[in-house]
């Protein structure tokens, strides 16, 4: 049997099934200047082709590429509940060049994913220009993207996005952990929020506690607290390895799973890192989560960062020096603990 044909039907096109090429163009020519301020004389040309050149530098000997890649997680619930998209970016960037920072590596670039029902130009703009303020931050080129617009998938005025970052490091110069020892120092760097993780538990908790995220807090509005960006400790770090070859062993990102199980991830099994809560005043907003939400102890400090967000750890000889040189790039920095040989059966981070 032949298909039959209507006269009376009107031609279908793209758009009528959902999905707008016009305003993916238009979204092309928004960010252009964005990722422009970003770029890194190694790039070799611009937005918009098939695949991005990168022609790593003859600084390095032995160069090893490092990767990484992450989300914000549902931490974009809140930003959607509260219309702001301004600050999701610098997350995206964050939680993938910390990652590969601790291992040494020089973040080189980063390409975004953003998926949406129906892109709006304005929302993934403003995303957008986040991810080009982080990229800036790290020192690191937003080298391309994709933007993904699939009716049906994503409820309206809903998106996700992923993030995927390339470094590189000396091979000589990598940063892994192995040189970590009894008596080596543990250094804390501040955090700026719950950064990008917790955010199920948070919204829970905002749920139970009837907050207004409207509300003052601690000189300015929740909401604000809650959405601050994560930040980006690139810079400094960078310039430690550079003035002070080997001072640092080891480094955690204190992501999902907090300060119990991140640091752990850097340590030889005969270690553990006795780490002081009194080393550090637990910030205003991770007070609030714990009394609104009831939280015990362990659970903090396995699920948020509770205020820190690296875990530096070095020798004794060198701790004043690479607190002091962190201190000079605006990092707030606290000694919060110490590594010890583990006792049989004890947990490998010990917060008390």
């Amino acid at each position: 049997m032949s298909a039959q044909h209507s006269s009376s039907q009107s031609p279908l096109s793209y758009r009528d099934a959902g999905v707008d090429i016009d305003a993916g163009d238009a979204l092309v020519d928004r960010i252009k200047p964005f990722a422009k301020r970003t770029m890194r004389p190694e790039v070799m040309g611009g937005i918009g082709g098939f695949g991005a050149l990168f022609r790593l530098s003859d600084k390095y000997r032995e160069p090893v590429l490092v990767s990484g890649t992450d989300g914000v997680g549902t931490k974009l619930k809140l930003a959607f509940m509260l219309n702001r998209h301004d600050t999701v970016g610098q997350d995206l960037v964050a939680m993938s060049v910390n990652d590969i920072l601790v291992q040494g590596a020089e973040p080189l670039f980063f390409l975004d994913y953003f998926a949406c029902g129906k892109l709006d130009v304005d929302t993934a703009a403003t995303v957008v220009q986040g991810i080009a303020r982080g990229c800036e931050r790290a020192g690191c080129a937003l080298i391309g993207g994709e933007t993904a617009e699939m009716p049906g998938m994503y409820p309206d005025g809903e998106y996700d996005i992923a993030g995927f970052a390339v470094g590189a490091v000396e091979k000589s110069e990598i940063i892994d952990g192995t040189k970590i020892m009894p008596g080596d120092v543990v250094l804390g760097l501040a955090s700026s929020g719950a950064h990008s993780n917790g955010y199920s538990l948070i919204r829970k908790i905002i749920e139970v506690s009837r907050i207004d995220l409207s509300a003052d807090f601690h000189g300015r509005p929740l909401q604000d607290a809650l959405l601050a960006p994560t930040r980006i400790y690139v810079k400094p770090l960078l310039s430690v390895f550079r003035e002070m070859p080997s001072a640092v062993k080891g480094l955690a990102h204190i992501t999902g799973g907090g300060l119990t199980e991140n640091v752990p991830r850097i340590l030889d099994e005969g270690l553990v890192a006795r780490i002081d809560a009194r080393g550090w005043v637990l910030p205003p907003l991770f007070q609030w989560l714990q009394e609104a939400g009831q939280v015990a102890d362990q659970e903090m400090h396995r699920v948020f960062n509770c205020g820190i967000g690296m875990v530096v750890v070095v020798s004794e000889a060198d701790a004043d020096a690479v607190e002091a040189k962190l201190a000079g790039a605006g990092e707030a920095v606290f000694r919060i603990g110490r590594i010890d040989q583990r006792r049989a059966g004890e947990a490998q981070c010990v917060v008390g």
